[in-house]
This record gives structure tokens, C-alpha cells and sequence, in this order.
């Protein structure tokens, strides 16, 4: 469903990269004590914002980045997707 979904103005889709299921020394961890991640890989991208003037400026993400963004940041959109503006993503992740 999400793969012809195109985001409008400055927001961005992404789908969350779980982390690992087990402690460094081995415990695996239940579902229920598991955090949502705070990392995704970006899918889909809008065409960007608009600044004072009316022109449109392009996005400094790109599909294919892998993202750090906040707790709370964005909108749920199906078990491990999310819509969010770019100014809620705090960073991208160099590989």
C-alpha cells in the first residue's frame, strides 16, 4: 500500500529499522518491554517547502537515507511506517 504513496510539501514516509531483539549478553527481549525505533529508512519524499516567495525548496533528504528522528515525532501510518515533516527528523545517518 505504502509503495505508490507520495507525500505531499516538506514531509517524508518511513518505515522504522528494528533494533535487536537481544541484550549484548544474550536476554531476549519481550515485544511488550520493546520502544518503538527512532531510526527508518526514508521510501517516499514530498516535492518540498515553500519559502517567502513562493518558490519551492527542495528537501535535504532523499529516498534511500536512513534517519534519526524524535519519540514522538510524526504521524503512524500502518505498524512500522510514518509520515513526518522534515523538520522533525533530528538527523541522517551516515553508513
Amino acid at each position: 500500500m505504502f509503495e505508490k504513496l507520495k507525500p505531499l510539501g516538506d514531509r517524508v514516509l518511513v518505515k522504522r529499522i528494528e533494533g535487536e531483539e537481544r541484550t549484548a549478553s544474550g536476554i531476549i527481549i519481550p515485544d511488550v518491554a520493546k520502544e518503538k525505533a527512532q531510526t527508518g529508512a526514508v521510501l517516499a519524499v514530498g516535492a518540498g517547502k515553500r519559502d517567502i516567495d513562493g518558490q519551492v525548496v527542495p528537501l535535504e533528504v532523499k529516498v534511500g537515507d536512513v534517519v534519526y528522528f524524535g519519540k514522538y515525532a510524526g504521524t503512524e501510518a500502518g505498524n512500522d511506517h510514518l509520515i513526518i515533516r522534515e523538520d522533525d527528523i533530528l538527523g541522517i545517518v551516515e553508513r
